[in-house]
C-alpha cells in the first residue's frame, strides 16, 4: 500500500477523529476493498467524510453495534476489509460477545476503529467512558491492539492496521493532544518507540500518556533523574524485548495509560517483566475506580493522569530500586 496522501497540514493542529476521518478517505481512494460500517455514530466518529465520498461503501446500522460487528465479520469473509467504527465503550462492551465469537475465533480481517476512549467524552460520565476496553480485547486471542500517541501516528496506525492481515482494535480518543512524533519515523506493529533516551528508569506509556511521559522525563532531567520514554503504542502484541532491555538497563519501570490499571498496558507490562528480568513496576492510570463526569482536564488532575503523577511514580521506583541493591 502507498504511503498516506495527508499534508502535515492535514495533521497538525487537528484532533485524532478528524485525523482519522481523512485518514480514512485517503484509504478508501487506494484500496477498494474497505468499506465503512457505522452505528448512529459516523458523525462523530468522522466516518462522514468517508461516507460523503463513498456513499456506495458504507453501512450505517443505527443503535445497533453488535449487528454491526457481526455484518463486519460478514463483509470480511467476502474479501472486504471492514471498518467498523463506533465509541470505544461500545465496541469493546456492548459488542463484546460478537467480537469474540464472530472475528477473533475464526480470525477475520476485520478492524475495530474506536473513537471517545479513556475519558475522552469527559462529561459524558462513566456511561460513555472507556477505561476498560484495553483489558477486555487483550483477553481475545488473535486480535491486534493499537493506542497511537498523536495525530501524526494515528494516520500511521490506521494505514497499517488495514494492510495488516487479522483482527484490530484501534483505539483512539477524542480531541487535540500534542505532537510528539516527527514525519520520518516507521510505524510497525509491536515495535515500540523509544522516545528519549535515559539509564536510572524506564517509562512505558501508550496513548495521550506519552506526552505526559515525555513532560514528566523532561522534569526529572532537572533533579538528576535520566528517564528513557518509551511508546508502547502497540499493546498486543507487546514489544516484550524492548520492555525486557529496559528492566534489564535502568532496573525500574513505570508504566503510564489512559485506562484502568486493571488488565491494561501496566499489567502486560509488569507480566513480561516478572517472567523474565523482575525489577520494580509502578503503574500509573486509572486506580480501578469509575471516573465521574467533569471538564477533562479537571479529571485528569483527580485521577492521576498528568506528568506530576508519572514524576511521583519515578520516584518511588527508584527508591524501590535502590533498596533492592542495597
Amino acid at each position: 500500500m502507498a504511503g498516506t496522501s495527508l499534508s502535515m497540514k492535514d495533521i497538525e493542529n487537528s484532533s485524532i477523529r478528524d485525523v482519522f476521518g481523512r485518514a480514512l478517505v485517503s484509504i478508501g481512494e487506494r484500496v477498494p476493498e474497505v468499506v465503512l460500517l457505522g452505528a448512529d455514530a459516523i458523525g462523530s466518529t468522522r466516518g462522514a467524510l468517508f461516507a460523503k465520498q463513498f456513499p456506495e461503501r458504507t453501512f450505517n446500522f443505527g443503535i445497533a453495534e453488535q449487528e454491526m460487528v457481526a455484518a463486519a465479520a460478514g463483509f470480511a469473509t467476502c474479501g472486504k476489509i471492514p471498518i467498523a467504527t463506533a465509541y470505544a465503550f461500545l465496541l469493546s462492551m456492548r459488542a463484546c460477545e460478537q467480537v469474540r465469537t464472530d472475528i477473533c475465533y475464526p480470525n477475520l480481517n476485520v478492524k475495530l476503529m474506536a473513537t471517545h476512549a479513556g475519558i475522552s467524552m469527559a462529561t459524558g460520565g462513566t456511561t460513555h467512558h472507556a477505561t476498560e476496553d484495553i483489558a477486555i480485547m487483550r483477553s481475545f486471542a488473535n486480535l491486534t491492539i493499537i493506542v497511537p500517541a498523536d495525530a501524526l501516528e494515528t494516520v500511521k496506525a490506521v494505514e497499517v492496521a488495514v494492510e495488516h492481515s487479522g483482527p484490530v482494535y484501534l483505539r483512539m480518543g477524542r480531541g487535540e493532544i500534542p505532537n510528539v512524533h516527527s514525519r520520518d519515523y516507521e510505524f510497525v506493529i509491536g515495535r515500540s518507540i523509544c522516545m528519549r533516551a535515559g539509564g536510572d528508569v524506564s517509562v512505558i506509556a501508550c496513548g495521550t500518556m506519552v506526552a505526559e511521559a515525555i513532560a514528566a522525563a523532561e522534569s526529572l532531567e532537572k533533579e538528576g533523574i535520566g528517564a528513557r520514554v518509551i511508546n508502547m503504542h502497540t499493546i498486543k502484541p507487546l514489544d516484550q524485548e524492548a520492555v525486557v532491555a529496559a528492566a534489564l538497563e535502568t532496573g525500574a519501570i513505570v508504566t503510564a495509560e489512559e485506562h484502568n490499571i486493571v488488565g491494561g498496558l501496566g499489567e502486560a507490562v509488569a507480566g513480561a517483566v516478572s517472567e523474565h528480568a523482575p525489577v520494580p513496576v509502578i503503574r500509573v492510570g486509572v486506580r480501578d475506580c469509575y471516573c465521574g463526569i467533569g471538564p477533562e482536564d479537571g479529571l485528569r488532575r483527580k485521577l492521576g493522569l498528568t506528568s506530576e503523577s508519572i514524576v511521583s511514580a519515578v520516584k518511588r521506583a527508584v527508591s524501590l530500586k535502590s533498596s533492592r541493591n542495597r
